[in-house]
């Protein structure tokens, strides 16, 4: 065979891979409102950029047909390529091909491309669409499950991970993307479940759809699984471009900062009337987020569970910023297992990779009841507690109204390390509210009066007069400055400008162990 037929040769060969399982399965994957495999790469990465790795593994089963079994690319298509510029790895499976099941080259592959990345300290992207392991190939395909496992674990913290699930995802294959940093789902085409509705049907009698039990809505707003939805999957490829912007490309970078195009010294009158006089009125806090943040930077993580916390990035003069906020529209903002957990995992994010701190706090409290302490509120709550005492970013914290007792605490306060507390003069920084404090510290003068309910009253609003103020905190020096609410914005920006040279360690070990 001379050159011109080796060239012929490898060209139908590629042909034939990138064909996947051929024109009647693209057709149905397209039919199902999905895209293939090379679409949503071509989507994801800047045009012309990818470049393909091991297209030419080919599957070494000899059981069940097997042997007589075809699969072009062994049903996942590897490799890098550029989102606006920067170096990513991303690998796609292709459920045109034996269903995008994993087996042994299939994992194989999956996994080299997990270590280029590592090495070479980029983002990995995986794009899962996979009728799960391949039974042919049974232990094999296990095996395959748990070497994607081990890299997610070792690449943790050291090299953003995404998880895109477009298509079915169930079985061992969730825990990848359980164990990676963002996992984004598209409403109606995918799913995530341990067991699926039929095993659930026999094993426990209980009627669900698969859209029910592990579909977008219900693993975004239920369980918490899912941190972005979309609407079909063109909007999802952009909200990934987009968090990625907000990204560094591991933990030895700082985040990409853009030239900013919001004045550093915008003061915002809207800041002065938001908190209403009446502390029993809430407000919304994404409000505030948006007047301090660079104009529309806002990107929120995890937006449909655990409202009563907000969590996402943001941009102050063009550089990237985590947000951490309680939102006093939602259970009063309140801390309770699941905004626990939510904020915690965020703030452990931004401290792997650089990403400084913002909190505004306005929390009564950990909700109390009976299902919050039986569902492990103290185990849960103090995650919290741990991971921003963990954190060595720079860290900066606004009360912006309550902050109550232990909540208090939680919600990045200097006795956990932040750089900078300040408190808008509307701060009320106490162990518990004026109503609970007065009815034990004057227990005694309300029972021996004539009036307890007027002697009550007085003594809630003398309580309130002493601590419903950030200056009893501030005379500890817990609180750094009392400032007025419209310069917020300048002050965050000069404190954290203040703060990029940082350096703080903590004790030797190998690592802590967060109460999970």
């Amino acid at each position: 065979m001379g050159t011109v037929d080796k060239l012929t040769d490898l060209q139908q060969r590629r042909a034939s891979i990138e064909n996947g399982g051929g024109e009647a399965k693209i057709k149905k994957q397209h039919e199902s409102g999905k895209k293939t495999a090379r679409e949503r790469i071509a989507a994801l990465l800047d045009d012309g950029s990818f470049v393909e790795v091991d297209a030419f593994v080919e599957h070494r089963c000899h059981e069940f047909n097997m042997p007589n079994t075809k699969a072009p690319g062994e049903g996942v298509v590897t490799g890098y390529g550029t989102i606006d510029g920067r170096l990513v790895f991303v690998y796609a499976q292709d459920f045109t091909v034996i269903g995008g099941s994993l087996g042994e080259m299939h994992a194989k592959k999956i996994c080299k491309v997990m270590d280029m990345a590592v090495k070479m300290g980029a983002p990995i992207i995986g794009m899962n669409d996979s009728g799960g392991a391949r039974i042919q190939e049974g232990i094999a395909a296990l095996s395959g499950f748990g070497d994607i496992f081990y890299r997610n674990t070792l690449a943790s913290g050291v090299i953003p991970q995404i998880s895109v699930i477009m298509g079915p995802c169930a079985g061992g294959a969730v825990y990848s993307p359980a164990i990676t940093d963002f996992v984004f789902m598209v409403e109606k085409t995918s799913q995530m479940f341990i067991t699926g509705p039929a095993v659930i049907k026999s094993v426990t009698g209980e009627d669900v759809t698969a859209e029910e039990l592990g579909g977008a809505v219900s693993q975004a707003s239920l369980s918490g699984v899912a941190h972005f939805t979309s609407k079909n999957e063109d909007e999802c490829i952009e909200q990934i471009r987009r968090l990625i912007s907000y990204l560094p490309a591991n933990n030895l970078e700082d985040a990409p900062a853009e030239m900013p195009a919001d004045d550093i010294n915008r003061l915002s009158e809207k800041l002065t009337t938001i908190v209403p006089d009446d502390a029993g009125k809430a407000y919304n806090m994404k409000e505030v987020i948006a007047e301090i943040v660079d104009t529309g930077s806002f990107m929120e993580v995890q937006e449909q569970f655990a409202k009563n916390i907000i969590v996402g990035f943001a941009r102050m003069n063009g550089a990237t910023v985590g947000i951490v906020a309680n939102q006093p529209s939602v259970m009063a903002g309140s801390l309770d297992v699941n905004s626990s957990d939510k904020a915690a995992r965020f703030v452990r994010f931004c401290d792997s990779f650089n990403i400084p701190l913002v909190t505004l706090t306005d929390v009564p409290g950990y909700l109390p009841g009976v299902a919050q302490e039986h569902g492990g509120i103290i185990r849960h709550g103090a995650k919290l507690l741990y991971a921003y005492s963990e954190a060595t970013v720079p860290k900066i914290n606004v009360i912006v109204r309550k902050a109550y007792g232990g909540a208090y605490i939680a919600m990045s306060s200097k006795h956990l390390g932040a750089d900078a507390v300040f408190a808008w003069p509307t701060a009320e920084i106490a162990v518990m509210g004026p109503e609970g404090a007065a009815n034990i510290i004057f227990k005694k003068d309300i029972a021996e009066s004539s009036d307890p309910i007027s002697t009550r009253s007085e003594k809630i609003s003398e309580y309130r007069n002493k601590f419903a103020n950030p200056y009893e905190a501030a005379k500890y020096g817990f609180i750094d400055d009392v400032i007025e609410p419209d310069s917020t914005r300048p002050r965050i920006i000069a404190a954290l400008e203040m703060l990029a040279s940082k350096r703080e360690t903590r004790p030797p070990k190998k690592h802590g162990n967060i109460p999970v």
